[in-house]
């Protein structure tokens, strides 16, 4: 085998394993029983680091990240169900810990947004359109145009 074949073999290995290798949480925040340390990789997927805002408290390092994934390992233990530890967390720090917030009247503007941008771009394009439709066709060359034309393209262009 080739070190090259090896090379690809490894990177194919290693790029398989990098989202399990994503994961910041720290080996003294597992829980020793494996259904609940499942659901609570489940809820903190769902749920926004408030530091670094576009990660998932699994993926992030920042301190604020593991209070959170304490917290929701501590609600699990205590017998809170996946649902009440979103609803929770929720009521402490708003929609906004959730990387998919619900469509309500408070998020509305954040699912519509872009629609509404979409629309904005739509119709000046549209308008253009319509307009290109129904202009009339420019009028053709007149002879003494095309004869021009054609005398200016056969011309022989000066070498240098």
């Amino acid at each position: 085998m080739t070190a090259l074949r090896r090379f690809f073999i490894l990177l194919v290995v290693f790029a398989g394993l990098a989202p399990g290798l994503a994961s910041a949480v720290q080996p003294d925040e597992i829980l020793a029983d494996s259904k609940l340390e499942a659901r609570a990789r489940g809820i903190s997927v769902g749920l926004r680091c408030l530091v670094c805002q576009n990660q998932s408290i699994d993926d992030s390092n920042s301190e604020l990240a593991r209070d959170l994934r304490l917290l929701v390992r501590e609600r699990l233990k205590v017998g809170d169900s996946d649902a009440q530890v979103r609803d929770f967390l929720v009521r402490r720090y708003g929609n906004f810990i959730l990387l998919k917030p619900p469509f309500d009247s408070e998020t509305a503007l954040l699912w519509g947004t872009p629609a509404l941008l979409f629309a904005v771009g739509a119709i000046p394009l549209l308008l253009g359109l319509r307009r290109r439709r129904q202009s009339p066709p420019p009028d053709p060359l007149s002879q003494a145009e095309c004869d021009r034309l054609a005398s200016v393209l056969n011309a022989d262009i000066p070498s240098e």
